[in-house]
């Protein structure tokens, strides 16, 4: 499956839990759900001109949900953390803070 770069990245994680990550040069994504990692390296290479490490992925399960009478669950998403060498940072990220 052909994927651009931009498909592959939906949107950034922007969460007290992915914020405290920064600073040791972890970046947290939400990608597509058929992207492998080495997709992944490649788009984050390619979109934000750096380095990558490593990449790892987990696919996060939808929760139960209801409104009223129906029963449903919040979409399933994968999520991908990647790691930059040290010196090396997304300018996407700088300045963007969890506690808005």
């Amino acid at each position: 499956m052909n994927l651009s770069s931009h498909e592959i990245l939906i949107r950034p994680i922007v969460t007290e839990k992915s914020s405290s990550l920064m600073p040791n040069g972890k970046y947290t994504f939400e990608v597509h759900r058929s992207a492998n990692k080495i997709q992944i390296r490649k788009a984050v290479e390619e979109v934000f001109k750096v380095k990558v490490l490593s990449v790892n992925t987990l696919n996060v399960r939808g929760k139960p949900k209801r409104m009223g009478a129906f029963k449903g669950t919040s979409r399933s998403w994968k999520k991908a953390i990647v790691s930059l060498p040290a010196g090396e940072r997304i300018e996407f990220f700088e300045g963007v803070s969890a506690s808005a």
